[in-house]
């Protein structure tokens, strides 16, 4: 089993920047991709940014290129997610994955509790 502990999530005004950790535990060897989704209220849950372990390969979705960086630790069990000039639309609870595969995706296997992110115009 991998168990996913999100940490970093809080208040801040639009422009402002905020940083997210996902640590994950167990059986880490079956990772292969980490990354973070996010769901607003009302919304469905969308990709926001993975990471591949083995390459160090980083994907983004388009609304956030330029201004979320994922990276990870040099264990590369920790990743991060630093968000830069952060919009209003920007709020949801983001939530880390990770799958055995090179893509997270909605059916991944390994989840996060999630953190709350609220940016405030």
């Amino acid at each position: 089993q991998v168990s996913l502990t999100e940490s970093g999530g809080g208040l801040v005004q639009a422009g402002g920047s905020l940083r997210l950790s996902c640590a994950a535990s167990g059986r880490i060897f079956r990772v292969f991709t980490l990354g973070w989704f996010r769901q607003a209220p009302g919304k469905e849950r969308e990709f926001v940014a993975s990471f591949r372990r083995d390459s160090g390969g980083t994907r983004y979705r388009d609304s956030v290129k330029g201004r979320f960086t994922i990276s990870s630790d040099d264990a590369k069990t920790t990743v991060y997610l630093q968000m830069d000039s952060m919009k209003p639309e920007d709020t949801a609870v983001y939530y880390c994955a990770a799958d055995a595969n090179t893509l997270i995706h909605l059916r991944s296997p390994y989840w996060g509790q999630g953190t709350q992110v609220t940016v405030s115009s």
